[in-house]
């Protein structure tokens, strides 16, 4: 099989015997995969990454040891494999156990290849009628709804912060808890994309004292700028005893004014994935995101499709 493989900061195509299902796995065909900035990191060495990348993806399965009902089935698949023998594991949160591995990013080969296997326990159905390109954006949108999970949202003002793929995908999906949620980024024509929401715009050496002046501050911020000043941004745009959500990584260090944390009685809250069941359900609900794909390009021509995805951009997908 074609697997894309990442290596001191370049990519290359090779050919690698397909993977053969452990006990408890799927064998999955890919169909679809999307570029993620996450990707973007570890091929620029993020968590000193070398492997095949991709997390995000809709696949066919093909083999299924000991669950045949999967064979033929379209899915996707929550990307944290728990080892299922931990205290977290069998308490429901394989997402937080210790010795997991992550599709495409932790010790287990990605989806930027013709198969891979994942465990049958985490592959996620795609409904019948779901198109495959916004059946491909569940693993996205799942980490975007996943503040709403975390804190009851409902009455609260909110920003998001970042008009990216992520904070696009977050606004879409928690608008329909806070309807008065706010957009903010740097880029007019992606924050078109937000449709009836609020946006503002904001520029590049706005000082940041200057932006909470004509925002004001919010109960809750959402932080998805994808670069590492995003926090000291958010910091200045919430009330006191509110709440950051920090959805950035980063392979650079962010900074943090923890004064201003301490003496404001500010939370800071970590959210990264999220339930891709709940997610598969909101695009079968009719959630759209496929205005936010910028380009699409077959496998072999992996070094375009990621130029591509560092140019100023939002969803770049790979076809198999």
């Amino acid at each position: 099989m074609r697997a894309l493989i990442f290596e001191n900061g370049r990519s290359r195509l090779e050919e690698r015997p397909r993977p053969v299902p452990a006990p408890g796995e799927a064998l999955v065909r890919v169909l679809l995969a999307g570029i993620c900035n996450t990707d973007l990191e570890l091929l620029q060495g993020y968590y000193g990454f070398s492997g095949v990348p991709g997390h995000e993806f809709v696949g066919l399965v093909e083999e299924c040891p000991g669950a045949p009902q999967w064979v033929g089935k379209r899915v996707s698949a929550d990307i944290n494999c728990g080892c299922g023998t931990c205290a977290q594991c069998r308490g429901g949160d394989p997402r937080h156990c210790p010795g997991r591995t992550v599709l495409g990013i932790v010790n287990r080969p990605g989806c930027f290849a013709d198969y891979l296997t994942v465990p049958a326990r985490n592959l996620v159905p795609v409904p019948e009628g779901l198109p495959l390109d916004a059946a491909v954006f569940c693993e996205p949108l799942a980490a975007a709804l996943e503040p709403g999970r975390q804190l009851d949202l409902h009455g609260k003002s909110l920003l998001v912060l970042g008009d990216g793929k992520l904070g696009l995908l977050t606004a879409l999906g928690l608008a329909q808890d806070c309807p008065d949620l706010v957009l903010a980024g740097r880029h007019a024509e992606k924050l078109a994309l937000a449709g009836d929401l609020r946006t503002e715009l904001l520029s590049a050496d706005e000082a940041p004292a200057r932006v909470r002046e004509r925002l004001g501050r919010f109960d809750v911020v959402i932080e998805a700028t994808g670069n590492e000043h995003g926090l000291d941004l958010a910091l200045e745009l919430v009330r006191s005893e509110g709440v950051v959500v920090a959805k950035t990584t980063s392979r650079n260090p962010s900074r943090l004014d923890l004064a201003r944390l301490v003496v404001e009685e500010i939370t800071l809250l970590g959210s990264r994935c999220g339930n891709q069941s709940l997610a598969m359900e909101r695009l079968a609900r009719g959630l759209d995101p496929r205005p936010l794909i910028t380009a699409r390009f077959p496998l072999e021509e992996h070094a375009q499709a990621l130029a591509r995805a560092q140019r100023p951009a939002l969803k770049v997908l790979l076809t198999f």
